[in-house]
């Protein structure tokens, strides 16, 4: 089946359609924004790129149809080899939104930093 046939299918009524507030979101694997358009769409299209968290949490799995590589390298390192993923003619136009899905699943797996605790201020805050 085609494509454009698939789409025309599915795009107002699958298990993955999330409609809120006016807005369609779709949460299928391959879709890197979840907006629910062709052009995202990871069940219409013939070649999808999947970026999600490793399992181990630590770095993140890319995946293709084909292929599936966890990359645990650090940011600058995983954003290179996805770029260069889509930079070598498989769906070049995703490009942008694989590089902000990586940045974001590595971002979430930064440790959070305690807030230092705040110096009293004032003769009466450090009278004790």
């Amino acid at each position: 089946m085609s494509a454009d046939l698939t789409w025309l299918l599915i795009k107002n009524n699958n298990s993955f359609l999330v409609k809120r507030s006016g807005v369609q979101f779709s949460s299928e694997a391959g879709n890197l924004l979840n907006k629910n358009s062709f052009k995202f769409s990871g069940i219409a299209n013939k070649k999808t790129i999947d970026i999600a968290a490793a399992a181990s949490g630590r770095g993140v799995v890319v995946s293709t149809p084909k292929t599936k590589v966890t990359l645990t390298k650090g940011i600058r390192k995983s954003a290179r080899s996805v770029a260069g993923l889509t930079r070598a003619g498989y769906r070049a136009d995703l490009r942008q939104a694989a590089l902000a899905r990586v940045a974001a699943v590595l971002a979430t797996q930064k440790p959070v930093k305690a807030a230092p605790k705040k110096a009293s201020k004032g003769v009466r805050a450090n009278k004790n």
